[in-house]
């Protein structure tokens, strides 16, 4: 596997939430931000980068679930909106190097903001602003990656009342199928996919990516 992949505007809100994050880093190369991700642990099981792999993988499956419709779905509860918009969402991905370097370096800034309680259980304060910042220390010119991190968990948190302005980011749709990619990818932490934990948090992506979708591509009749 290549390091670097393989197999712009920020909102007040955002800007606030950089005022509170680590300051990006100096001198800093890709080997040694990998290395960090590989002794971080994500959770009980998985590292930060093996985390990052997979949601890579997903997105690679996703992508080829969107290109051809014969490819058989052995790994994915589909929303509704994936199919009936599979065009569409197709052609308002970013770039597929943009798209899978963000899959895999989401949570890059998680070993520097990891914070341990006294329960012993793991926190990553401001991860997502961390990790921005963190991609940034390494490469400064790559900023659609940066900002594709740096709203990486605002498809989870999204309220039916902020559809509209998640929507006019740009990359809106990538931003909705990665979520999707990783609350797949964190199946098996939840319990399965037939967990509660999963079916809360599908069902929050599916409603959310409904209304996305048909805010920018408009109603359509199912495909």
């Amino acid at each position: 596997m290549n390091m670097l992949v393989s197999r712009q505007n920020l909102n007040l809100n955002t800007i606030e939430r950089i005022k509170m994050a680590a300051p990006i880093v100096k001198n800093f190369c890709l080997e040694s931000l990998i290395k960090d991700m590989k002794k971080c642990m994500q959770n009980h099981h998985q590292s930060v980068w093996d985390h990052g792999v997979s949601v890579h993988d997903h997105v690679e499956k996703l992508i080829e679930l969107l290109t051809n419709s014969s490819v058989e779905n052995k790994d994915f509860v589909l929303p509704e909106w994936f199919l009936k918009y599979r065009s569409e969402i197709l052609s308002s991905l970013v770039d597929n190097d943009s798209l899978m370097c963000y899959a895999v370096y989401h949570d890059c800034g998680k070993p520097y903001c990891l914070e341990i309680d006294a329960e012993g259980k793991r926190h990553f304060p401001n991860h997502a602003i961390v990790s921005r910042n963190t991609w940034l220390s390494i490469y400064p010119e790559k900023y659609e990656i940066a900002d594709l991190i740096a709203h990486d968990m605002d498809i989870h948190l999204l309220k039916s009342e902020e559809v509209s302005d998640f929507c006019k980011n740009k990359n809106a749709i990538s931003l909705l199928l990665v979520g999707l990619a990783e609350i797949h990818s964190n199946a098996a932490m939840f319990g399965g996919k037939d967990s509660v934990s999963f079916k809360i948090k599908w069902k929050q992506i599916n409603k959310r990516g409904n209304a996305i979708c048909s805010k920018i591509f408009g109603n359509k009749e199912n495909a």
